[in-house]
């Protein structure tokens, strides 16, 4: 959704980019011809490793030190780094295997009817949050802007500014104490955190604190900062489908055995996927919208068992939220607000094409996709800046909120008496002007009969300020030199609010942008046509604005569809470029073998290693996937699996141990362990504390090895691993040896998403960019 996202990391490799020592594993096989390793001579020139570095929003925890790498502004280079980094497919070790075939049917049963009766819950949840947080922003909002143009009327105005100023400091101050002291996470909109996770990546205690983002997402949009609510509505049906596949939270955790079988990996992320959708549903009314929101731009992995229980969360959200709107008709929640978030129905249009249509059509979405993308350029200068300062400590996280929202409030109140009033149209009847809690006219000092055009965009409330500059069939209420103001002031809040440290979404911003823009279109136009309706055109112009700076194609289509319920705006709305990601051209000539010949060597345990060394290699490294070999018979080493780290530290905190280097029984494994013990968090291996003499014993691994990864042979294309990743949702590729024997190797490395970017290999091989250009 919002594009300045923290960015990833994928799974198993090493945070450090530094040559590893010699070979010190039996599974690097030296060259006897030459006394090197035969995976040491690339076909292709390159540097020394694979390796990247990304820019970070502060705030982000790095897991693992690096001596390369800075410690507050850099992930890791691979999310494999990250403790539970594996979330889109079952671990299929032989205690899962065993688990699943004991299950009755009625188990069976049982866990798939809790698969949807969470789905239903989310949805629930969500829906009553979503409507309790819109009416609380109303309400908030609409009496601080209700006692401030009291003040202006009697002509108390620097009465009205320390007001206005005042009551947007306090709210600004609790949102912002709330994420630097106690939710860091709670900052920003989530989404990229969510999408991240969806892909692979683990962002330490995102979904934790849901309260603190429902009161900070209050605190921030009802200030009158330039932010809007939705981002934190998807990030809080996260945190609550996170918290409902856990059981709750880590101090406060059911234990109920159907909960226990809901616990593993895979339904966890597909439940969090049922969030995300049911948030954005929350956001905009949007059903459909959801689904597709979840389909095109946070998940990577599909599949039509999750198409429908993620509609039915969407479908429930909507429900819970058509009954707040009934139930809150007449002001019976408030003197503001009915429940029901965004919508602006334009169904009553008569739409009509004609060939003279499509070309200020055509300006308004190549305008719209020129000023997304700029607005994108300069907010990502803005954030590196904000970088820099909240680098500094809480403190000036804390004193960058406040001075946005004392400029802010500046501006918000300073710029209405910059335009002249209007006289109200007779047409208008007694709306105008407003005299009530809420309306399209503010009388904003003017006198009886005149309205403030400008302050009927910049005091009213989300929803009235929204409805106002979509309003249909209103050619002259808004002047050419207000919406520029409008305009322009949005842009400059837009870019200096995103990125402060309380949570905010960037959805409402760019609609309301989108829209003073689409209106400026209309005025301009309406010199030479006539009949443009100029809510329509600022329909388009949020449309325009949306997909050029969140380059979102389906289901933003969907979206304004489902809020304008309007059948025929669809076609004028919508270009259906729906992409799928494809390989560069120029991975085609390049090897797995040669990708992972540029990494350092891949790390491997034993199928009965000794607790020592587990110990040793994890704190040595940061990978989340360790290659186990088994020796079947002396001089052969074959492949065994993959293991996690996460379940590395589960048996080491149980101390299951050997004092004897043998395979084990499979009843032992049983008799300690099952598969839900080991999709409990358990903790990182600092956690663990072994004496010398559990150092000198052995553990067994095999039961805990998943004996079908996902391996390709080292010839495979660059550009055939990135297609198999993509489609298959995978985390770890083992790369294996085209040709067996004793004296080879059985694992020649193991790739990760991060490793397969294209931005990361031409850093291996900066040759291939040449070849990139010509393509």
């Amino acid at each position: 959704m919002e594009e300045e996202q923290r960015p990833g990391v994928a799974a198993g490799e090493p945070a450090t980019t530094a040559p590893e020592p010699e070979c010190k594993h039996e599974d690097c096989v030296e060259d006897p011809e030459n006394g090197t390793s035969s995976l040491e001579q690339p076909l292709l020139k390159r540097s020394a490793t694979l390796t990247a570095s990304h820019l970070a929003i502060v705030g982000a925890k790095r897991l693992c030190s690096s001596p390369t790498v800075n410690s507050v502004a850099l992930l890791p280079s691979s999310s494999s780094e990250m403790d539970g980094c594996t979330k889109n497919r079952i671990i299929e070790n032989d205690l899962f295997k065993h688990d699943w075939r004991s299950r009755s049917n009625v188990e069976v049963l049982q866990y798939i009817f809790l698969k949807w009766a969470m789905a239903f819950l989310v949805g629930l949840l969500t829906g009553v949050i979503a409507s309790l947080i819109n009416l609380a922003i109303e309400n908030i909002s609409g009496l601080k802007m209700l006692h401030m143009v009291n003040l202006v009327r009697e002509k108390r105005y620097w009465a009205g500014f320390f007001y206005f100023a005042g009551v947007n400091f306090a709210l600004t101050f609790v949102a912002a104490v709330l994420c630097v002291v106690f939710a860091p996470t709670a900052a920003g909109p989530g989404i990229p955190e969510i999408k991240a996770y969806l892909n692979g990546v683990d962002t330490p205690n995102m979904f934790g604190a849901p309260q603190l983002i429902i009161i900070g997402s209050i605190g921030a949009v009802s200030s009158g900062l330039d932010l809007g609510k939705e981002g934190p509505l998807v990030h809080i049906g996260a945190c609550l489908a996170n918290l409902l596949s856990q059981g709750g939270s880590d101090r406060f955790r059911l234990r109920w055995r159907w909960l226990r079988y809901f616990n593993n990996d895979r339904d966890r992320r597909d439940l969090i996927t049922c969030g995300a959708s049911s948030g954005v549903c929350a956001a905009f009314r949007s059903p459909v919208g959801g689904v597709l929101f979840a389909l095109e731009e946070v998940a990577t992995w599909w599949r039509s068992a999750l198409l429908w229980r993620t509609f039915f969360s969407t479908a429930t959200v909507v429900v819970v939220l058509r009954g707040f709107i009934e139930v809150c008709r007449n002001g019976r929640c408030g003197m503001f607000g009915e429940g029901g978030l965004i919508l602006f129905d334009v169904s009553d249009v008569e739409v009509r094409y004609h060939f003279a249509d499509l070309l200020p059509v055509t300006i308004i979405g190549v305008l719209g996709g020129v000023l997304g993308a700029l607005y994108n350029h300069v907010l990502h200068k803005v954030l590196r800046l904000y970088n820099l300062i909240n680098a500094r400590g809480r403190l000036a996280k804390l004193a960058l909120a406040l001075a946005v929202c004392v400029f802010t409030s500046a501006g918000l109140y300073v710029l209405p008496f910059l335009v002249p009033c209007t006289p109200c149209d007779p047409a208008f009847g007694e709306a105008c002007p407003s005299t009530g809690k809420s309306g399209n006219f503010k009388q904003f000092n003017c006198p009886p009969g005149h309205y403030n055009d400008l302050a009927s965009l910049l005091h009213a409330t989300n929803v009235d300020a929204t409805r106002n500059i979509f309003s249909i069939r209103t050619p002259t209420e808004f002047r050419l030199d207000s919406l520029f103001i409008f305009l322009a002031i949005y842009i400059v809040l837009g870019l200096f609010t995103f990125g402060i440290a309380v949570p905010s979404g960037l959805f409402l911003p760019i609609i309301l942008m989108g829209s003073a823009y689409g209106r400026i279109t209309a005025l301009l136009l309406s010199k030479f046509a006539r009949g443009i309706d100029h809510g329509l055109y600022a329909v388009l112009g949020a449309a325009a604005l949306m997909s050029g700076s969140m380059r979102m194609t389906v289901s933003l289509c969907v979206i304004f569809l489902e809020l304008t319920n309007n059948l025929l705006l669809l076609p004028i709305t919508m270009a259906l470029p729906f992409l799928e990601p494809k390989p560069e051209p120029w991975m085609k000539d390049l090897a797995v073998g040669e990708l992972a010949a540029a990494k350092p060597r891949a790390v491997t345990l034993q199928v009965v290693e000794k607790v020592s060394t587990i110990v040793a290699v994890l704190r040595s490294t940061c990978h989340n996937g360790f290659p186990v070999l088994d020796r079947p018979r002396p001089g052969v080493s074959e492949l065994h699996g993959l293991i996690l780290r996460a379940h590395l530290v589960a048996v080491l905190k149980k101390r299951w141990f050997l004092h004897d280097k043998r395979r084990t029984e499979d009843w032992e494994a049983r008799e300690k362990f099952s598969s839900t013990d080991l999709a409990e968090k358990v903790g990182t291996i600092d956690d663990v504390d072994l004496t010398p003499e559990e150092m000198d014993m052995y553990v067994d691994l095999h039961p805990f090895t998943n004996t079908t990864p996902y391996t390709v042979v080292e010839t495979m294309s660059v550009a055939k691993a990135v297609v198999l990743f993509r489609t298959c949702a995978l985390r770890h590729m083992l790369i294996i040896p085209k040709f067996q024997g004793p004296e080879i190797s059985p694992i020649v490395g193991i790739l990760t998403r991060q490793d397969l970017r294209a931005h990361n290999i031409l850093g291996a091989f900066p040759h291939l960019a040449n070849k990139r250009k010509t393509h």
